[in-house]
């Protein structure tokens, strides 16, 4: 068989075989060998005709391939698109618009977007504990400028001036080693420091700017402030570690997927994330081995992703 590839031109030559996609994935969900999804039995036999396993006891679903119970349950696209398409989103940059993954992959573009968020699932969640040490706090907003709107779209998504007609984005970074954003409603001091409280051990040190949401800190955490009206760096306090991240989210989103509704942009800046935390020691192939390991026990329907019940998957 041939070596797992490292290098996008090499996957595209060794996903174009079926088995090769089959074996890929199983030796990451079964890497002890393949058990039923439904009963766990290692008792199961495969049907090389049907790429598919039967499980030696009776139940129902006793037959299963390698997509169920994944991010890829009912697809009709074949693995080798699927796994092209996670490809190109863990590695490129600044990410993979619907329309270039439907001329790459030969699929419509409303497929490829709806790939693009099954896929941004599978990117969630893998840190885990709380940080600690250096850790720098901050906020941003997101959404186009009025001027290049659509009047219709302007009067449906502008609501008043400045930063009230936008989304807010806020992360906890702790230098060096990772980030963790999340998309919230208002810059009130019970969102902002809920979301610190969650993901940072008390007594760590906390890097904000002079937002007054940040109030109040020094009461659990070692506080230092920098005010941007004066200096944006004072020694080792300072946010920029959270201005890069914020410049590679929105060079994504304004560059590459250009519109994005506000109910779905926690989804690309958890893609962005990933990339962010995956950045060093890590090469394409090991952030690609990341996303497959993750696609286990995560579902997306479209009528989910739409909030249209009763809407049928297409993809």
């Amino acid at each position: 068989m041939a070596a797992e590839p490292k290098t996008l031109q090499q996957a595209v030559l060794y996903f174009a075989d079926p088995r090769n996609c089959i074996d890929y994935l199983v030796a990451r969900r079964w890497p002890n060998g393949v058990t039923c999804p439904a009963c766990g039995s290692p008792r199961v036999t495969f049907q090389q005709k049907h790429s598919r396993w039967q499980c030696s006891t009776k139940h129902p679903k006793r037959q299963f391939t390698v997509k169920v119970g994944t991010i890829f349950e009912d697809s009709p696209i074949s693995l080798d698109k699927w796994l092209m398409a996670a490809w190109m989103i863990t590695n490129c940059k600044n990410g993979n618009s619907s329309w270039e993954m439907h001329r790459t992959l030969g699929v419509t573009q409303k497929t490829a977007w709806f790939m693009g968020h099954r896929i941004r699932l599978a990117m969630q969640g893998m840190g885990g504990g709380k940080l600690d040490g250096e850790i720098e706090v901050d906020e941003t907003y997101i959404g186009g400028k009025s001027r290049n709107m659509h009047k219709s779209v302007r009067e449906r998504r502008i609501k008043a001036r400045g930063p009230l007609g936008k989304a807010v984005v806020m992360a906890v970074l702790e230098r060096h080693v990772e980030v963790r954003p999340k998309v919230i409603r208002t810059t009130s001091q019970e969102e902002l420091q809920g979301h610190i409280r969650q993901h940072v051990e008390l007594g760590a040190q906390v890097n904000t700017d002079a937002h007054p949401g940040y109030f109040g800190l020094d009461e659990r955490y070692m506080h230092m402030t920098i005010d941007h009206a004066e200096t944006y760096v004072q020694g080792n306090v300072h946010t920029n570690g959270l201005e890069n991240f914020w410049a590679l989210l929105k060079r994504g989103i304004n560059g590459t997927y250009v519109s994005i509704e506000p109910f779905h942009l926690f989804r690309y800046v958890d893609e962005q994330a990933f990339r962010y935390n995956n950045r060093q020691g890590m090469d394409d192939a090991d952030r690609f081995d990341a996303v497959v390991k993750q696609i286990v026990g995560k579902r997306l329907t479209y009528a989910e992703l739409t909030g249209k019940v009763g809407e049928t998957s297409i993809c």
